[in-house]
């Protein structure tokens, strides 16, 4: 930045100098061609009047003779001089009525005119020397000042920034070894290491919650498999140690094949739910979500029928959504199975798709038992079944499905009741999407 100001004003003042000097010696040199040495004379007359100017001249003869002049002699030498203008700088010496004479630095131009006389343009360099002093004197004085300072701020920032590498290498090294509840310091500033240790943070909390979920999914579903496998094993055993006849070993594999449903259906579920979290936004197309909807509500419509079940769909028209199609459907059927499953005989379904000012609103209510307020979001949670559920066959994995496919549309999945501030009074499941 010195250099750029450094090369800016004296550079400057430089350029605008030559300028000047040019521009005068063409104007003289027009003089000459238009009218010969008299017009030159003429000139150069003209400006001997102004009293105030910063241009010198000086025409002699090629003898040496003075025509016109502000100097008491040529103060250089001519004997080099030839038609092409050259560039020369001198000093000249004025008498001060008092002091110290006064020394000016000249410069000029110089050239041999047709006639062979000689001509002199010169331009005071004493203001514009003096200013390049000060810049030059300025420039150096604070040269030594900004690559201390810059060192000085270099320094602090390097150690900040390292210091704040480090931290984020601490936790990373501590999350490598096992501990997820590092966190990252976040400061006041706002800076790239503030919001970068947001994310980690954000990063570190969602990787607990999803090691937590795979602990608990891995003991749930040890739990879940090892009594259908216990009683399939005690079944089979039993029927080898018994006699065995047609009925018995038929009853014994219905029961088996049953079991071995449930099973399949299971590990269904969860191929299902590990789909979504494979699924990439990028992928998704325009769903027509009241198409889908009136789908839905034509396969459950006969089931809730056959279940002793009233249905009621109200679907509103030309609704759709960026999203993948299959997990949609999957997710519906998952809430208008569930409800159809613990409503009992003679109870009422609803079915609903809308639009408000917040975004879009799937949702499905029911007349069933409801779900506590402090369950409903620990059922959310892969293989939780609550003891009221425990008779119903299933993995435990319909609702955990439906709020991944919640959160991949950037949606929200919520329970309430059918009545408000009656959690008795049924299931009021929304499926909430932008």
């Amino acid at each position: 930045m010195l250099a750029y100001f450094y090369t800016a004003t004296v550079g400057a003042m430089r350029s605008e100098t030559i300028g000047r000097l040019e521009s005068e010696l063409q104007t003289l040199a027009v003089a000459w061609n238009s009218g010969g040495p008299q017009r030159l004379e003429q000139s150069l007359l003209e400006r001997a009047f102004v009293r105030v100017r910063d241009f010198t001249y000086q025409l002699e003869t090629g003898d040496g003779d003075i025509i016109i002049g502000d100097l008491p002699r040529m103060p250089v030498d001519t004997s080099t001089v030839f038609a092409e203008p050259q560039s020369v700088t001198f000093e000249i010496e004025r008498a001060q009525p008092v002091g110290v004479p006064d020394i000016s630095t000249i410069e000029g131009r110089i050239v041999r005119l047709g006639d062979d006389s000689v001509l002199l343009v010169g331009i005071k360099m004493d203001e514009r020397i003096m200013l390049v002093s000060r810049v030059t004197r300025a420039v150096a004085t604070a040269a030594p000042i900004g690559i201390i300072l810059a060192l000085i701020g270099g320094y602090f920032s390097s150690r900040y920034a390292a210091r704040r590498a480090e931290g984020l290498s601490r936790i990373a090294e501590a999350v490598m070894g096992g501990d997820l509840s590092q966190r990252a310091d976040i400061g006041e500033t706002g800076d790239e290491f503030d919001r970068l240790s947001e994310r980690l943070n954000a990063m570190l909390t969602r990787l607990e919650r999803l090691m937590a979920s795979t602990r608990h999914a891995g003991e749930a579903i040890a739990h879940d498999l090892r009594s259908p496998l216990s009683r399939l094993r005690n079944r089979l055993e039993a029927t080898l140690r018994a006699p065995i006849d047609r009925e018995i070993a038929e009853n014994t594999l219905e029961q088996t094949v049953v079991e071995i449903d449930q099973l399949l259906a299971t590990f269904n579920a969860i191929l299902r739910l590990s789909r979504v979290s494979e699924v990439s936004t990028s992928k998704f197309s325009t769903v027509n979500l009241s198409e889908l909807a009136g789908e839905m509500a034509e396969l459950f419509e006969p089931a809730c029928e056959d279940s002793e079940l009233s249905f009621t769909a109200k679907i509103s028209p030309d609704i759709q959504i960026r999203g993948d199609r299959a997990l949609l459907a999957q997710a519906v059927s998952n809430l208008l199975d569930n409800a159809i499953k613990y409503t009992p005989s003679g109870g009422a379904i609803a079915f609903e798709l809308c639009r408000d000012p917040d975004g879009l609103r799937i949702m499905v209510g029911d007349s069933g038992p409801g779900i506590s307020v402090d369950d409903r979001e620990r059922v959310k949670q892969r293989f939780v079944r609550l003891d009221e559920a425990r008779t119903q066959p299933g993995s435990g994995l319909g609702l955990a499905l439906v709020d991944a496919v919640a959160e991949l549309h950037h949606g929200q999945l919520i329970l309430g009741s059918s009545i408000p501030d009656n959690p008795g009074s049924g299931l009021l499941v929304t499926l909430k999407l932008p």
